[in-house]
Parts: C-alpha cells; structure tokens; sequence
C-alpha cells in the first residue's frame, strides 16, 4: 500500500516536471510575457505614448477580469529611440535573454524590417506592428500579423476624396524610395492616380535624416497643386507643413494614420486646422461602434486620454488577447500563429479582423478625419 502511495506521489512530480519542462517559453501557470521594442524616446515618442496607454489600459482591463484563461499579460517593453539598430538589439534581449513569448506592437517600417530576421529565426510572432508598409505584408512572413491597414491604401483613400472634391492637381511628398515608407508612399501615389487618370502635380521626395524642409516647402508651393499628400513620419511631417504655412503655402494637406496622435495636434499648434489625416480606426471619442463605447469605458477607468493612437494601441491589443483567448490554456507560439491564422473576419467592435495561412493583413479599415480649429479630429 505505501509502495503504492510513493509510486503515485513519483509519477506525479515526474509528470510536473515534464509539464514544466515542455512549457514554452514566456509562459507559466499565471502569465505571459510579451516583449515590446518602440520608440518611447525619440521622433515618435508622443504617439508611441498614447499607442502604449490604450494597450495597457486593454491588458489592465483583461488582467482584472482573472487573465486569459487563467494567466494575465506582462509587456516587457524597451526603448529603440525609433532606431533600427537598437530595435535589432532590443528585439534580441528580450528573446535570448527575457525569453517572452511574442513580440507586440513595433513602431515604425525599418524597425519592424529589422527585427524580421529574429522572428523567423527564433520562430517567434509578432502581432501587430504599427506600420502600413507593403513590406510587412509582402512576401508573407508566417511570425508577423499586421492589425492596421496598408500606408497604400490610405493615399489611395485620399486621391478619391480629392477627386470627388474637384481636386485634381495632387502632389506628393515622401521619403526616398530606397525608405520603405517612401516607397510605400509613392506606389501607392501612382496606384491612385493611375486609378482616376491624373497627372501628379508634384512628386516632391525628401530625407528622413535632416531634411531641408525651407527648401522643400518653397518648392512645394512653387507647383502650385490644390491638394498636396505628405507620407512621412512625425517630426518631419510638423516641420514641413509648419515651412509651408510659415512661406504662405494654402493647398489642401493630407497625411497618414502614423500622425493620427493628439501629440501630433499639439506640435503643429495654430497650423493643425484644416489638415486631412487618414485612421486607421473607429473615432475613439464616437459610440456609434461597440468598440468606441468599449475603449471609452475602459480608457476612463485607466485614466487614459481618449485618442486615435491609443485606439490603435487598444485595438492591436484586443487582437492580441483574442488570438490567446482562442489559443486555449495549453499556450504554444506554433498554436497561437495557427489559431490567429483560422480567424475569419472576426468582428471586434466594428473592426473586422481576417487572416489566413497565405494572408497576415487584419484589417482593411481606413477613413478619413480633418483636424478642426478646437484641435480635434472630426470625420
């Protein structure tokens, strides 16, 4: 009998040991390790603040009701200073070294194209980084799911409104085409005005690093055009529509959903009214979506300023908890990319979310705001 006993006792503690051994990395019986590597300092560092408090406040919420299933969500998050080499470095430490179980929410097309290569090699996902280029789409990479929409499909957006408003002499200014974002900016640039038959009025191309915007600006307004669209990234984008205004420039300006921060509102000051930016979102302050009643609520209890980008943080965050959800308690990276992978326009509030084994998009979702003269976005 006691023979027995101890018998049992020991198959047991082998069995836990087992369990524990095969468990994957970044998971234990009460949490998951998610590792973030952003910009919290640098050029984008209020918009990453405010994708970063809409995401927390999500996890936070997620955390209270007990976790997914079982186990709550810790985001280890680094600083990359919106630099790819540190990303690179980053992405490293928290892989080899903190062992997290996924990566969560990069910022920017180099950065996220840096890492790329620890993905495939340590077969680790990414969900949800916040970039629109094509590049993360194309070729499919099996350990990245995008949540937002393509940077082409937002230029494209505004070539239509344009044109539906009588605009037809458009300009662009964007990065140059060896930059994945400038790249981005221009194919999708001469998609849209391949699709209405319109000659560009100006393709205006400027450097990420210390561009002349005087310069640019002056030539801009030299073209002339009645609707100019601005694919760059946050300071860049403040300064070179603040030349414009500043050297007497009144075309109408449009730019991407990587401005759509009231951080972004705030740096342009007297000069945000009147400008066109593109979301990648529901309104965050609307409660025409049970999404835009969900984050209201949620962002109130978290005391988080309601926002586009922290919309965004929040929604990538729900994806995130969803394909977990799904995953079930017995967690593994190869069972959550076949979970994410089986999802099929999933309704998170409305926001339909779809992927399969040949297609990491999630969400095609794109719309149009002008930021008023009180500083807020209206659509």
């Amino acid at each position: 009998m006691r023979h027995s006993v101890w018998k049992g006792m020991l198959a047991t503690i082998l069995l836990t040991i087992c369990q524990h051994g095969m468990a994957e990395e970044g998971v234990t019986d009460n949490a998951i390790l998610i590792g973030q590597t952003i910009g919290i300092t640098g050029p984008v560092a209020g918009t990453v603040k405010e994708m970063n408090a809409g995401a927390q406040a999500y996890f936070g919420h997620i955390n209270k009701l007990g976790g997914v299933n079982g186990r709550k969500i810790e985001l280890r998050t680094l600083d990359d200073r919106y630099l790819p080499d540190i990303a690179v470095s980053n992405a490293r430490t928290l892989i080899e070294k903190d062992k997290v179980f996924a990566l969560f929410q990069s910022r920017g097309t180099p950065q996220t194209l840096a890492i790329l290569p620890e993905l495939s090699q340590h077969k680790i996902p990414l969900i949800a980084p916040a970039t629109g280029a094509e590049s993360v789409h194309v070729p499919l990479n099996r350990y990245v799911f995008n949540v937002r929409a393509k940077y082409q499909d937002e230029v494209i957006k505004a070539i239509e409104h344009f044109t539906m408003l009588g605009m037809k002499d458009i300009a662009l200014l964007t990065y140059e085409k060896e930059d994945p974002l400038g790249h981005d900016g221009l194919v999708g640039f001469n998609k849209g005005m391949a699709q209405h038959h319109l000659t560009p009025s100006l393709v205006a191309i400027f450097p990420r690093t210390n561009p002349n915007v005087a310069d640019v600006a002056k030539k801009l307004i030299n073209a002339n055009p009645s609707a100019l669209i601005i694919v760059s990234s946050g300071v860049n984008t403040v300064e070179v529509i603040k030349a414009i205004r500043a050297q007497g420039g009144r075309m109408q300006i449009m730019t991407l959903s990587n401005n759509a921060s009231q951080d972004f509102v705030a740096e342009l000051g007297k000069d945000a009214a009147g400008i066109v930016v593109s979301q990648i979102t529901p309104p965050p302050t609307s409660s025409t979506t049970a999404l835009g009643k969900e984050f209201q609520s949620i962002a109130k209890v978290a005391n988080v300023p309601l926002s586009y980008a922290a919309m965004e943080g929040y929604m990538s965050a729900k994806v995130l908890v969803e394909g977990l959800r799904r995953a079930g308690r017995n967690l593994t990276r190869e069972s959550l990319i076949k979970t994410l992978e089986s999802m099929q326009r999933v309704d998170i509030g409305g926001v339909l979310i779809s992927y399969n084994a040949r297609d990491h998009t999630g969400s095609d979702y794109v719309e149009l705001t002008l930021i008023g003269k009180d500083g807020r976005y209206v659509r």
